[in-house]
């Protein structure tokens, strides 16, 4: 129900810009937020985004450098990620809560993606 994409090698210091595709439910109505995982590593919260794309949060490692959006009519939302840094390389998931207030804790969210790879070279 949920279809990330845009994942990819890019150079540090590169943009990309990472889609998610939500369908089978009234997402537009649903918090989006994206998480990500290195290798090795416990998912992290990256960003995420209100229902009505009035409100956005973001972790200070990406804070200034990516931006979340959405875009209701399409149900997707958006990561633009610039300035890329290797420390970036991951796995990113997209995932959509029903919540009041926006939320940072993955166990908070009610569904998931597969999962993009990006990777950041040095």
């Amino acid at each position: 129900q949920l279809q990330a994409c845009g994942g990819g090698l890019v150079q540090a210091g590169g943009s990309l810009r990472l889609s998610c595709a939500a369908s089978g439910r009234t997402f537009s109505r649903y918090d989006m937020g994206w998480f990500r995982q290195a290798h090795g590593k416990e998912r992290e919260f990256v960003a995420t985004i209100k229902w009505s794309g009035g409100s956005t949060y973001y972790a200070d490692s990406v804070k200034g450098r990516f931006t979340i959006s959405r875009a209701n009519a399409k149900s997707t939302v958006y990561l633009q990620m610039n300035s890329l840094k290797p420390e970036d390389t991951a796995v990113y998931y997209c995932a959509a809560r029903w919540g009041s207030i926006v939320s940072s804790r993955s166990s908070e969210y009610d569904y998931w993606g597969q999962g993009t790879q990006v990777t950041v070279s040095s």
